[in-house]
């Protein structure tokens, strides 16, 4: 099977080894994605912005890998701080509220940059 990495450009792709999404076959894996628009933290202290940020990162790799929101069977959303945990799911339910694809929030102690306190992960089977 033909194998179809996508990059966004960040700068953590190059040195940690890794692309936005890849697709292989009908399945998309999207990496865990935080809130950076060119090298910057977007919704600093905001989680809610952060993730709706996110969730729009995953939405524009997804179609760059020929998929769309509707084919995603499974996100995993990574929190610094679980007490703001409904800011995060008003973001995701935005998006997938209809969609209702299986799901996972886990806290974490942190993550790569302390401005960041979502990330988020998907995974796509692009049905044709």
């Amino acid at each position: 099977m033909k194998r179809q990495n996508i990059s966004t450009g960040a700068k953590w792709e190059d040195i940690v080894g890794y692309s936005r999404a890849v697709r292989i076959g009908n399945i998309v894996e999207v990496s865990g994605t935080v809130a950076v628009q060119e090298g910057k933290t977007v919704g600093i202290g905001n989680a809610y912005l952060q993730s709706k940020h996110i969730l729009v990162t995953i939405k524009d790799s997804l179609e760059k890998a020929g998929a769309k929101l509707d084919d995603v069977i499974r996100t995993r959303m990574f929190v610094t701080d679980i007490t703001r945990w409904e800011e995060v799911a008003k973001a995701h339910g935005e998006v997938f509220g209809k969609i209702k694809p299986a799901t996972s929030m886990v806290e974490v102690s942190a993550l790569i940059d302390p401005e960041y306190m979502v990330e988020i992960e998907a995974t796509a089977i692009i049905n044709d």
